[in-house]
């Protein structure tokens, strides 16, 4: 079993927090005006769709890597939609190849979102629990 950590912390003057993990950070606030944001980082939603696609695309060079395919340059756009209720509805993920084969990149990418852990995670409503301590 893997897990992987992050910390967060106030930012001094700030309503934004600081996460870290792995030797790298990021910051998280909401937009200037709301809720005391001051739009200095992304919110959640945000990193949760750069989750998601970061995820996906890691695992498309992992999964080329793994079978000896080439992978060819390619985009990736996530939409993350949220309801009136502040759930996330639905997540949409299209990828698209610049240049090769698209019916094998295709058949790539299935196999990379077959072994996501952030896409597979979501698709299976992983849970959570938040406590505190």
């Amino acid at each position: 079993m893997t897990v992987i950590s992050a910390q967060f912390r106030t930012v001094a003057g700030t309503a934004a927090s600081l996460g870290t993990t792995g030797g790298t950070s990021v910051v998280v606030d909401r937009p200037d005006g709301r809720a005391g944001g001051l739009g200095l980082g992304l919110n959640g939603g945000q990193l949760l769709a750069l989750a998601v696609g970061g995820c996906l695309c890691n695992d498309l060079r992992h999964t080329a890597d793994a079978t000896g395919t080439d992978l060819p340059d390619f985009t990736a756009a996530v939409d993350v939609t949220v309801g009136d209720t502040g759930l996330v509805t639905a997540v949409a993920v299209r990828v698209r190849p610049l240049d090769g084969d698209p019916a094998a990149f295709a058949d790539l990418l299935a196999r990379a979102a077959a072994g996501s852990t952030v896409v597979r995670s979501l698709v299976a409503g992983v849970p959570v629990d938040v406590t505190t301590g």
